[in-house]
């Protein structure tokens, strides 16, 4: 029999809120055209909530058997990812002295010249970008300096690729980003554009929502994974934390 290819669990987290949520949100609230943070985007730390969002997800794996958790944490480079990784496991939420493993291919989707722009940012300040990216739908819109989902899809291929590689039947966290998440739903279940984009449309990823996939093996080839939840909240429910879902700084108006 051939080696299982695919991870026994696959868990999916988006990061505790970050301050850059809580920016957007306020410059929207009062129509402003940029989002007031300083620095890098990859630099934007978790906020307080997002903090405790973290730490209750911790608490919600550290409630199963060990064996239940995750022996493979995969984390975003960025700050907001990695503190919510670390936090996890500092609340039991895996092996205290599990390494965190950074995967740059897991990062936020880069938005180039629209960075820190408002949807009303966008429209002002951007037309030409807003129009273009109407005409060919976000999905395939790659702003000046930026990705387009396409971009991410094809790094969160080779980011799978690797995965099945090297963890075969261990289980599997990423800790990263909403648009990781949805494009990794779109690669595992062998997705169209238009139903990644409905999933989309209906709603947010929530902060630290777990989003689960089972091995179910095959008589015929290696199997597949298949969805046990998505977007799950039940461990920030479970905490101190209110359960957020606004999209990230950088991200730009759905559709």
């Amino acid at each position: 029999m051939p080696a299982q290819r695919w991870p026994a669990r696959l868990w999916l987290v988006r990061h505790g809120q970050s301050a850059g949520n809580v920016a957007r949100d306020a410059a929207d609230a009062v129509g402003a055209q940029r989002i007031e943070l300083s620095g890098r985007d990859v630099d934007v730390p978790l906020s307080p909530f997002g903090e405790e969002q973290a730490r209750g997800l911790g608490r919600w794996f550290a409630g199963d058997a060990v064996e239940a958790r995750p022996e493979v944490v995969l984390v975003s480079p960025y700050l907001r990812a990695r503190q919510t990784a670390e936090l996890f496991r500092g609340s039991g939420g895996c092996a205290a002295d599990l390494p965190l493993c950074l995967d740059e291919r897991l990062r936020e989707k880069e938005f180039g010249i629209l960075d820190g722009l408002t949807t009303a940012g966008i429209r002002a300040l951007q037309a030409e970008q807003a129009e273009f990216r109407r005409l060919l739908g976000k999905f395939y819109h790659r702003p000046p300096g930026g990705e387009s989902w396409c971009d991410v899809i094809f790094r969160l291929r080779s980011c799978m690729d690797t995965i099945a590689l090297h963890h075969g039947g261990k289980r599997v966290m990423i800790v990263a980003h909403q648009v990781v998440v949805l494009c990794m739903r779109y690669v595992i279940e062998g997705m169209s554009e238009d139903e990644i984009l409905a999933i989309d449309k209906a709603g947010d990823v929530a902060n630290c929502s777990v989003t689960e996939y089972a091995f179910e093996p095959s008589e015929t080839g290696d199997g597949k994974l298949s969805l046990v939840r998505y977007n799950a909240v039940a461990a920030v429910e479970e905490s101190a934390a209110p359960v957020t879902s606004a999209p990230d700084a950088a991200v730009a108006a759905r559709g």
